[in-house]
């Protein structure tokens, strides 16, 4: 594909014909839809879908029945009531008063209710902290404390509530099959298999109701409620009146008796249903009961002000059930025996209780004891029946609308399914078969005591979570921490936090390490797919808290060589039409470091342009998963706007420390100014990274010139420079990673004379005198003939497709990566090579040229260079001291860089051509660069990438012109190469 060079305001480098017309700004080409993918091979495609637009992003639609709104008695008061009106108030709570004693019943009552008060502030405190939508707990966690405990809460509710729904069928059955048995009739056996299928079909009708809609599931709940509380009356009012009958006596009704009441006062803990119970064994059987407040939370959505309703209707529901359970239990203790025989010759004979441990009735033995207590037995029948189904029917309504508010957050992959909406309500549906195949299959197991303590667990961990929401939401004081309700403290949520976590391992260690494993699963899981959400979470708050603390902790913290890290500007533009160049700075920084891609755009941008050219660089770096930030820079020139950004960019020691750019690939064609523009550039880097060289002193020592530094350029930012060119013919692919290093320590500073020692400290020192090397195996070295250069060269087009810096770099990891480490600049060279080759996802042989001083024998500096970086720990395949450097170039590379300075000669004196005197006196320095490109060639043509040392373009010392020519004679045809020039800091540690 034919390709034009791009302006070098347009970010110095070649992007695609279609991209780079004079004048034309790559910021206009800022829309995904402007962009002709299909050029761009091997980068991420675009979809359509995906252009840019400003908005604000809440991942979770509003997952409400729109039409139909509650308030807070028919949305919150009666679901929560309904749902704490559950099995256990009919069938188990006489039971747990024979068991644990009128004392201890009040106590676990009083204990959960505690629990269910404190989570309920905590609740109501979060519910009251910004809107609320669809999802319920899930919603209201992960909106609290971040993705990966919302999702993980929101999971383990939801399966909980399922559980329920089963406990609360059996219940139903249950009663159901007793209901049966007083007629002599069944199914089955009036067993287990009766409760399956009577369970089955009610599940599945319950199903239906809930799918129908709100307003049926409304209608439902209306009538349930009624029954509810004519049973509970019915029963007091039994109680009140006593037995009715010596029948009721001998079964163990006995009437309100204070006698009695001291009888069941204290404990009377039995082996019953395969287990020896104690007080949690009791308490994880009772706990269930009061688990319904968050039934209002749950539908959250479908409530008109769920700020307000959601306290409100909790705490009066809470307030009605724990006082209704205590009023129930103490009857129960007042009015009934543990053990009856059901005989009236017994009760006569005054051994009513004689059968015990294994009695057919009493508070033990009889779980339908109420309805021979009651008033009208048909009455508690109903009644038991409403409230089972009642909580199983609200149950069913809140976790298909939980895992449908999941899907629709993408939190987990499976569950994504399940975010489709039916009808103009929105309903749920997939989610409902998913709820009825769980709770079916939970229903199979047909013993109520065997799933209620499993749920509580999972019901503890739920109210620990939501508790430690408001705890940590509160501690963080986050600014968007601004609740409505006021009555909530953070000491007492942590304190409700820690009561859960202390009575789940108290209940059953085992059952609570399982759940925490169960949850730590979810938690990692979200934690390693990094949903892309931003709520506002105070676990973000937290961590902004904390990162900009650790930067101004950073700030006062003496560097150290073995704390750097390579930290890139990429003077890039238009991130996408430059992949080669992010390609790279991710090899480089993909380890734990990051890069800043910025734009420069010498109009002035409204703020609509401008966020909108920031959006589509985000999202570029985004889709690539690129460890990058992108930044846009208007309204001044080309240089203004890089000094700008190297005086800028970063915060602290978190800012740039190299600055990679592109070659300038059209220089020979473009305007002189142009060319100008670009030198001056680099100058301006270095200038700003680079040792004030009119404040050196020197010493000799040995024969060898140390330089030391006085002082730096008053500039804060000292930038290393790199220079990528990614020529039109480039080798096979691989991608690699990266880490990296800097300080300036006196240990370093020894060392750093050590490589002095043997390297130059510059290009310029190296031409001051020729020193014939004595080896004799220089005498065989030489360039191949440009025939064979021309064929090398011609095989490489032929072997690979036409490339550019405007599609992805390729790196094979089977080829070499090579070093050309002409001088030392504090090592950098050396350790980005390393970098790219070794720390990478699939390693390269690195292998390192190096070039020595004159003054040295090439055994002893290639001995001591292999002694050096065997200090600085760098893994290398092969290192190689540069010989022949000093001979001429060949007639054949000579003529080749006259052509190539053909158009920019001139007899008039120039900062940007080139003069005759300017060519004489930089003669050595011009052979010496032509030597070294067949050198290169002779070593490196088949190399999968060359890093080499960027000479330095000294200010009124040498043309433009003539720099770029250096540049272009070391680079051009050959495989891709990275100029690299540090800031004479010291970047490798020992």
């Amino acid at each position: 594909m034919a390709t034009e060079t791009i302006d070098v305001e347009d970010q110095l480098l070649p992007c695609s014909e279609n991209d780079s017309k004079p004048g034309r700004k790559v910021t206009e080409a800022i829309s995904y839809r402007h962009l002709n993918t299909s050029e761009l091979t091997g980068t991420t495609p675009v979809r359509e879908e995906e252009k840019v637009k400003i908005k604000s992003k809440d991942p979770t639609p509003e997952l409400r029945t729109y039409n139909i709104k509650l308030g807070w008695v028919q949305g919150v008061l009666i679901p929560c009531l309904l749902n704490i009106w559950g099995v256990m108030l009919f069938l188990r709570i006489a039971w747990i008063v024979a068991q644990a004693g009128i004392a201890l019943t009040i106590a676990i009552i009083c204990l959960s209710g505690v629990v269910c008060v404190i989570t309920t502030l905590s609740l109501s405190a979060i519910c009251t902290n910004g809107e609320l939508h669809g999802g319920g707990v899930y919603y209201i966690v992960s909106r609290s404390l971040g993705a990966e405990l919302g999702a993980s809460v929101g999971i383990m509710f939801a399966f909980a509530n399922a559980v329920a729904a089963s406990m609360n069928t059996i219940g139903f059955c249950e009663s159901l099959n007793d209901l049966l048995k007083s007629h002599n009739m069944k199914i089955m056996d009036n067993d287990v298999n009766d409760i399956r299928i009577i369970g089955a079909i009610a599940l599945f009708v319950m199903c239906l109701i809930c799918a129908f809609g709100m307003d049926w599931e409304t209608k439902t709940q209306n009538f349930l409620i009624t029954i509810i509380v004519s049973a509970i009356l019915n029963y007091i009012l039994g109680v009140f009146i006593g037995p009715l009958n010596t029948q009721q006596d001998a079964k163990g009704f006995v009437g309100l008796k204070l006698a009695q009441a001291k009888k069941n006062l204290m404990p009377d803990f039995r082996y019953s249903e395969n287990q020896e119970h104690n007080l949690f064994s009791i308490f994880a059987m009772y706990f269930p009961a009061v688990t319904g407040v968050q039934a209002g939370a749950n539908i959250c959505g479908d409530l008109k002000d769920p700020a307000t309703a959601i306290p409100k209707g909790t705490l009066i529901a809470l307030a009605i059930s724990i006082s209704s359970y205590l009023i129930m239990a103490t009857l129960c203790g007042f009015a009934a025996l543990r053990d009856a025989s059901g005989h009236v010759e017994d009760l006569l004979a005054g051994n009513i209780d004689a059968c015990k441990p294994n009695c057919p009735y009493g508070l033990h033995n009889n779980y339908g004891i109420m309805q021979l207590m009651a008033l009208s037995s048909e009455l508690i029948y109903a009644g038991c029946w409403a409230a089972t189904l009642s909580t199983a029917l609200t149950n069913l309504l809140s976790v298909p609308r939980l895992i449908q508010a999941l899907g629709v957050d993408k939190i987990y992959p499976g569950l994504i399914f399940f975010s489709k909406r039916y009808g103009k309500h929105g309903e749920p549906y997939r989610g409902y078969v998913l709820t009825f195949l769980v709770s079916l299959l939970f229903l199979l197991i047909a013993d109520l005591n065997t799933i209620a303590p499993l749920i509580t667990n999972f019901y503890l961990a739920s109210y620990a979570l939501i508790n430690f929401c408001t705890f940590h939401a509160a501690i963080v004081m986050s600014i968007n921490w601004r609740p409505s309700f006021q009555y909530y403290n953070r000491w007492i949520s942590l304190f409700g936090f820690l009561m859960c976590i202390v009575i789940m391992m108290i209940i059953s260690w085992m059952m609570a390490l399982l759940t925490v494993s169960i949850f730590l699963t979810l938690y990692l899981i979200v934690l390693y797919r990094k949903p892309d959400v931003s709520w506002g979470s105070s676990t973000e708050a937290q961590r902004y808290k904390e990162i900009i603390s650790a930067l101004v902790q950073m700030s006062y913290v003496t560097e150290n060589v073995r704390t750097y890290n390579p930290q890139l500007l990429v003077l890039a533009g238009g991130p996408y039409l430059r992949p080669a160049l992010l390609d790279l700075g991710q090899f480089i920084t993909n380890t734990g470091s990051f890069m800043i891609v910025a734009n420069i755009d010498e109009c002035h941008l409204s703020y609509t342009e401008r966020a909108m050219q920031q959006q589509v660089g985000e999202e570029w770096l985004h889709t690539r998963k690129e460890r990058g930030f992108y930044v846009v820079v208007d309204g001044c020139s080309l240089e203004d706007g890089l000094r700008n950004l190297i005086q800028c960019s970063g915060l602290g020691r978190v800012s740039p420390n190299i600055m990679l750019i592109g070659y300038k690939n059209n220089w020979q064609k473009a305007p002189f100014n142009k060319v100008k523009t670009y030198v001056k550039l680099i100058q301006i880097l270095m200038l700003l990274g680079c040792i004030n060289l009119n404040s050196l002193t020197t010493r000799r020592n040995d024969n060898v010139i140390l330089v030391y530094h006085d002082h730096r350029i008053a500039f804060d930012q000292q930038l290393a420079v790199a220079i990528l060119r990614v020529p039109l013919t480039v080798p096979p692919r691989n991608a690699t990673q990266v880490k990296h290093q800097n300080s300036q320590t006196s240990l370093q500073d020894e060392i750093h004379t050590q490589v002095l020692t043997i390297m130059n400290a510059d290009s310029d020192i190296e031409i001051v005198i020729k020193v014939d090397e004595p080896d004799e195996d220089n005498a065989g070295e030489s360039s191949p003939p440009p025939e064979e250069q021309q064929h090398i060269t011609e095989q490489q087009r032929q072997r690979h497709g036409k490339s550019g810096v405007f599609r992805p770099l390729e790196l094979n990891e089977e080829n070499n990566l090579d070093s050309w480490w002409l001088y030392d600049d504090g090592g950098l060279n050396v350790l980005l090579s390393y970098i790219i080759a070794i720390r990478g996802f699939h390693a390269m042989p690195l292998r390192i040229f190096a070039l020595a001083r004159t003054c040295h024998r090439i055994e002893e500096a290639e001995a001591g260079m292999e002694a050096l970086l065997h200090k600085f720990r760098v893994e290398f395949s092969c290192l190689k001291m540069i010989k022949g450097l000093y001979d001429p170039p060949q007639s054949e590379t000579k003529e080749m860089f006259n052509m190539m300075i053909e158009r920019f000669r001139t007899d008039v004196e120039s900062d940007v051509l080139i003069t005759n005197e300017e060519l004489e006196r930089l003669n050595q320095k011009t052979d010496r660069y032509l030597r070294l490109r067949e050198l290169v060639i002779e070593n490196s043509s088949n190399a999968s990438l060359i890093v080499m040392s960027l000479p330095r373009p000294r200010p009124n010392t040498v043309s433009a012109a003539l720099y770029m020519t250096w540049l272009e004679v070391l680079s051009n045809d050959l495989p891709p190469l990275l100029f690299v020039r540090g800031n004479d800091t010291s970047v490798l540690g020992v």
